[in-house]
């Protein structure tokens, strides 16, 4: 009969090493330029200090994270998820997602919630594949009025809906932590489609797209 004890002695006292990957170019790049620029701004004593060594690489690190959007495709992003569903016309709103950016201008977060409203023409967004589409938007430098226009355009096109309204709610900190030091909300609206100028869709599409009570079924 084999030794099984001697067997499982020798798998336990095996020690598998996982050597971590290779660092980038674009890492080694981002690292050393938030290196010189904290010893810019900060002076090399305080930006030496030890508990500072690992910051440049938690920060490049971290933009990499809130720049992940830039070259991403909204096609690629929503997949299979685009489903005809015959008759659908009647008003669909996704309420209360969260987002966060980046301005473009200062390099300093803003984030906020958004909310969308369209009317199909046959074809539906799995819902969950609005998150996604706002994210890939979101994760990238912004202003908030771009962002809101990419958001509809990109549902528009997709979808080839009726209409579609994207409104964002969002707070930034380029405003509230330095210059003004005022913590002001921003309201960005933005309607598109073949049908956005009719009066009754835009109002249903108002609706939708706000803050406030649930609308029931809307048919137009």
């Amino acid at each position: 009969m084999p030794n099984m004890s001697a067997t499982f002695s020798s798998v336990v006292n095996t020690q598998v090493v996982v050597e971590p990957p290779p660092q980038r170019a674009e890492d080694i790049s981002a690292e050393a330029g938030f290196k010189q620029v904290l010893n810019a701004c900060l002076g090399s004593q305080e930006a030496s200090r030890p508990e500072m060594r690992k910051t440049p690489a938690r920060a490049a690190k971290a933009f990499r994270e809130m720049t992940c959007g830039c070259g991403q495709d909204p096609i690629e992003v929503v997949g299979q998820a685009i489903f005809e569903v015959e008759g659908a016309r009647d008003l669909v709103a996704v309420r209360d997602i969260p987002f966060h950016s980046l301005c473009e201008h200062h390099l300093l977060p803003f984030s906020g919630t958004a909310h969308i409203a369209y009317l199909p023409n046959g074809k539906v967004l799995g819902l969950s594949k609005f998150a996604r589409l706002l994210t890939v938007f979101a994760r990238r430098p912004q202003i908030q009025e771009r962002l809101t226009q990419q958001v509809a355009e990109s549902i528009e096109q997709l979808l080839g809906c009726r209409a579609v309204a994207v409104s964002l709610e969002a707070h930034h900190s380029c405003m509230s932590h330095r210059g003004a030091n005022v913590p002001a909300s921003t309201r960005t609206l933005a309607i598109r489609g073949p049908e956005k100028d009719d009066p009754h869709v835009r109002e249903q599409l108002m609706i939708g797209a706000s803050r406030g009570p649930s609308f029931g079924t809307a048919r137009l």
